[in-house]
């Protein structure tokens, strides 16, 4: 089991999507998605300044993977049984706006990108991931991120990329801490940016 962890730049609600009983992680971050496995975590770091909010140090998310797909399969998945993670700009619900199933398949081995979050300058970078991570065991803290204790200080990281190696001697205790500390699959806040979306 690896511990990836990273510094969140843009706590949206779209990756992670935490919403509709799964967190997933399905655009962005596109190497830890490429190389994560089965029964690793991915835990992310606030950073320093969003929207003039500091939230280093703290704890925004984690999430144990305990589904893989490529993002094909994850088209097909949310088509057939989560279409909310399907982006719907219209939606009057926020949630649905946010959807991170934005590549669809449909038979095909091109992918075509839905209208939502990211736009076409972002393709490349998402299709390198080649994957969803998905997730049935998850804390989402949000705008209500939690300090993470001294003694797993070697976790938080600021700026681009992600470490796991330097997780590793810290990696049993902290996922004990938190699964003592804090109830799974519950959104303790909404996410720390709301977007604003410009319909057509």
């Amino acid at each position: 089991m690896r511990l990836f962890s990273y510094c969140i730049q843009t706590d949206d609600g779209a990756a992670p999507n935490p919403f509709w009983g799964l967190c997933t992680l399905t655009i962005c971050k596109p190497v830890i998605r490429r190389v994560a496995e089965v029964g690793d975590w991915v835990v992310a770091i606030g950073s320093v300044n969003v929207k003039g909010e500091d939230y280093s140090g703290k704890l925004v998310y984690a999430m144990k993977v305990t589904l893989k797909m490529t993002l094909e399969e994850y088209d097909e998945f949310c088509r057939g049984d989560v279409p909310q993670k399907i982006p719907d700009l219209s939606h009057s619900d926020y949630r649905r706006r946010v959807g991170d199933c934005q590549y669809e398949y449909s038979g095909s081995n091109n992918a075509r990108q839905r209208s939502g979050v990211h736009k076409p300058a972002n393709r490349a970078k998402d299709l390198r991931g080649v994957n969803s991570l998905i997730s049935k065991h998850f804390y989402y803290f949000g705008k209500k991120a939690v300090k993470i204790p001294p003694k797993f200080s070697r976790l938080l990281r600021q700026g681009q990329g992600h470490q796991s190696t330097k997780n590793e001697p810290i990696k049993t205790q902290f996922i004990a801490w938190l699964e003592k500390k804090f109830v799974r699959n519950k959104l303790y806040g909404q996410p720390q940016i709301e977007l604003n979306f410009i319909k057509d």
